[in-house]
């Protein structure tokens, strides 16, 4: 059996101001003629199809469009779950009148977790959808006052669905969860607060295969068989670094797994660049492509006058600009934190000298010092 395994979605995202929603359109794009060219047996999505518990209808439109060609153009069937940033109830809704259409939907959890059954040339591969709950609904829905964590939830519900599965057929799990290991970045909203959030890889052991979503690094967690798909795109610049890449699994009649890695060119990338600002704006053949989503980190020690607006007129989607020797040289100076004491000719030549990073000419300070007195001292820091 092909499974072509993904999570993290997030249609409708954000970032730094900027709508993703062209970005991720392209990258859907790069997802459905893959599944065109690689003929999967399902399409499994993790959880976190949203980015928000009421997503905008771009994001609707864009999620409708999508499933609509595999399903409909590709006539492959899809096993959607739903994440900690879906609303489990819109997630859910319509699921049992979308099942016989090849697209199964679970957003909300359920004391009755009965597989999908998909066949292929070896046989049934039984397939396991746990979508993201808090622990106090898993207690509540299983009745249980010992569930307390995520890892309690987990424990009882592989414990529960291993009581009716037949472990000599094929068996797969689909899950949002942060499992032990796995290594997170700043994009993922915590699982809990003030709380463990973290799972036992432990359970999965008897599970041919684990499709993984939450954790936006495409990973392996203590198996090459509990796998994260990581999401789509990069959304955080913490993320710069990282090769996204959708896992393609083939399982054949016995259950192994072998994996291929498939990367992903997305229309504009996210990544760090540095450097002082002359070279920047001199040399932008040096820096690939201009276009993409970037944070820039200037080593220029001074003050300059509109950075952002500058840096922008050659990288016009520059996000966010780090000025850390800019920092280094404030914190050397001190802090002036008497400055609503200062006189005013005083404050503006500390403004001067900060903003053209020299000290003010005599010339300039008389010419502040008429316009001064012709307000008749009305200019006041109060």
């Amino acid at each position: 059996m092909r499974i072509i395994h993904t999570s993290d979605w997030h249609l409708g995202r954000i970032f730094h101001g900027v709508h993703l929603t062209e970005d991720q359109a392209y990258i859907l794009e790069e997802l459905t003629l893959l599944i065109k060219d690689k003929k999967p047996d399902v399409l499994l999505v993790a959880g976190d199809i949203f980015d928000r518990s009421v997503p905008p209808v771009e994001a609707v439109n864009l999620l409708d469009e999508t499933i609509s060609k595999i399903i409909l153009d590709f006539r492959i069937p899809i096993i959607m779950i739903s994440g900690n940033h879906d609303s489990a109830d819109r997630i859910h809704f319509g699921s049992r009148l979308m099942g016989p259409s090849k697209l199964n939907v679970t957003g909300r959890f359920s004391k009755n977790i009965n597989p999908l059954i998909i066949e292929d040339k070896f046989g049934s591969v039984f397939f396991y959808s746990l979508p993201y709950a808090e622990p106090a609904i898993i207690r509540e829905v299983l009745e249980d006052e010992e569930i307390h964590s995520h890892d309690d939830s987990m424990k009882k519900i592989i414990a529960a669905i291993g009581d009716n599965m037949d472990k000599s057929k094929r068996n797969v799990l689909i899950s949002h969860t942060f499992v032990a290991g796995g290594e997170g970045s700043e994009s993922e909203r915590p699982l809990s607060i003030g709380g463990t959030s973290v799972v036992d890889s432990s359970y999965f052991k008897d599970f041919d295969y684990v499709a993984l979503g939450h954790l936006h690094r495409p990973q392996k967690v203590t198996s090459e068989t509990i796998r994260y798909s990581g999401s789509l795109m990069k959304y955080s610049f913490s993320e710069a670094d990282q090769k996204k890449h959708i896992p393609i699994i083939e399982m054949d009649g016995k259950g192994t797994v072998s994996i291929e890695k498939i990367e992903l060119r997305p229309k504009r990338d996210v990544r760090c660049i540095e450097g002082y600002l002359e070279d920047l704006l001199n040399h932008p053949e040096e820096c690939k492509n201009k276009e993409d989503y970037l944070m820039v980190t200037l080593k220029d020690e001074g003050a300059i006058l509109d950075a952002m607006g500058k840096i922008r007129r050659v990288y016009p989607n520059t996000l966010h600009i780090e000025r850390p020797q800019m920092l280094l040289s404030t914190e050397l100076r001190g802090p002036d934190s008497n400055f609503k004491k200062m006189d005013i000719k005083d404050l503006f030549s500390s403004f001067f000298n900060q903003v053209t990073d020299s000290k003010i000419s005599d010339e300039h300070l008389k010419a502040f010092e008429e316009i001064l007195s012709k307000h008749n001292g009305a200019l006041r820091w109060d």
